[in-house]
């Protein structure tokens, strides 16, 4: 059955946008761009065009052949022969020959073709399935490098206020004790956090080029500037009923659709070694045209047509028929036991990606929650100091804690995006509209 290829393969294969060189580029923007430069995406590009030829290829087989010959030679020899008398007579040849023709095959029946020709079309089909989770691969991969940049971009921009934060509250220190208020214990806290601060700002960065280098081998070009999640940030996506995510999955999930696929490949495997028993019955004409082709026709104009039908029986080929079959054989239990295996693995990935999505959105509640108490608590203590309740290590504590919460909360929101489009790439129902919906979770003006 000939299979079309998806929605998401007709976006991948109908985009084209010029590469972003690049300065500020949007979520969007980079999966358009990775359509058309990322190195893995374009690989799978050639290997769906190359695969959709295999149906081609297979149909050759029932089609007819039809062939065009011609040859030309120079001749030279002796002719000894007795003549009437029993005297031997020699004579010198030398004499030109050609010839030339056509010849038609059809095959009328032949098991191997057929086979052959069903063969091509799963093949065919399993290409554009592999293509399609190639495809989905790359939205995920987008997603995931954009995430990881922009969460990296995050905690840099934590580490430094943290770190400028650090630094003021030395100044305060410094003057403190100068005035003879502070210690010099309040001192050498500060600078020990201070000394933490400026290795995870350095660390930071490092990381942060890292993930931009990645991105930018995804898209094609050179990121520095991205778009920030939107400060009205609502876990409100819905991830729907588990059972019908997992119906969706057994159905369209494309590495499960490929593995059924490369089933039936190797099952028409088994048939095309089985027709190795089988008759075969083609159709043959030829025309050819021929002067002095032999020594016999010198200096004769020949021409011949014929036309028939030829059967052929295979009956002993020293055991090949029987030993192919076996391998076939094998290798379709073998992709009987592979489809069983990415049907277990795709199983586990949709349930993880199901829950992930149901226990981030309580998690990052939870941490907004979380971020706001922290943020109470470094002006609570700002304060408690001033009234002589608190002390400089209960701050330091205390605005700590709030970068952990900022990062955790940045963090579960980035994988709360990513859950979304990963249980949708495991269903196999993801698409550009998918894309999009999490790219309005980003905004530019952050």
């Amino acid at each position: 059955m000939w299979r079309k290829p998806s929605a998401l393969i007709a976006s991948c294969l109908i985009f084209a946008v010029p590469a972003q060189s690049a300065n500020a580029i949007g979520l969007m923007e980079a999966y358009l761009a990775a359509l058309k430069n990322d190195p893995q995406h374009r690989a799978a590009k050639a290997d769906l065009i190359a695969g959709l030829e295999y149906e081609a290829l297979g149909r050759s087989g029932l089609l007819p052949t039809v062939q065009y010959s011609y040859s030309t030679s120079k001749n030279k020899g002796e002719s000894v022969s007795p003549n009437f008398l029993g005297q031997i007579t020699k004579s010198d040849l030398d004499y030109s020959s050609n010839s030339k023709g056509v010849t038609v095959r059809q095959t009328l029946f032949n098991l191997d073709a057929y086979a052959r020709f069903e063969q091509g079309v799963a093949q065919k089909n399993l290409s554009i399935a592999q293509f399609d989770s190639r495809s989905s691969e790359l939205m995920v991969r987008v997603l995931s490098a954009y995430a990881e940049t922009k969460y990296a971009e995050d905690q840099l921009n934590l580490y430094v206020a943290q770190r400028n934060t650090y630094a003021e509250q030395r100044q305060v220190n410094d003057r403190l004790f100068a005035k003879g208020e502070g210690t010099k214990t309040e001192m050498l806290e500060t600078q020990a956090k201070l000394d933490v601060a400026e290795a995870m700002v350095l660390e930071a960065q490092d990381t942060l080029q890292t993930a931009k280098n990645n991105l930018a081998g995804i898209v094609g070009g050179e990121v520095n500037q991205l778009d920030g999640l939107s400060t009205e940030f609502k876990a409100s996506l819905e991830s729907g009923d588990y059972e019908e995510w997992r119906r969706l999955a057994q159905e369209k999930n494309p590495e499960i659709v490929a593995a059924r696929y490369a089933v039936e490949v190797a099952q028409k495997e088994i048939a095309k070694s089985n027709a190795g028993h089988a008759p075969r019955i083609d159709f043959n004409a030829s025309y050819s045209h021929g002067i002095s082709e032999t020594v016999a026709t010198r200096n004769q104009d020949l021409n011949m047509r014929t036309a028939g039908v030829q059967l052929i029986i295979p009956i002993y080929s020293g055991g090949y028929v029987n030993a192919s079959a076996k391998q076939a054989v094998a290798r379709r239990d073998r992709a009987r036991a592979e489809l069983d295996a990415t049907m277990t693995k795709v199983m586990v990935e949709l349930r993880k990606q199901f829950s992930a999505v149901k226990s981030s959105a309580v998690k990052i509640e939870g941490l907004q929650k979380s971020v706001n108490s922290a943020a109470a608590l470094v002006e609570a203590t700002q304060q408690s100091i001033k009234g002589g309740v608190r002390i400089n290590a209960d701050l330091l504590n205390a605005q700590q804690q709030l970068v952990a919460a900022k990062r955790d909360l940045a963090s579960a929101r980035y994988n709360y995006l990513l859950s979304f489009l990963k249980l949708r790439v495991a269903a196999g129902t993801v698409n550009i509209d998918d894309l999009r919906t999490v790219a309005g979770y980003f905004s530019e003006k952050n």
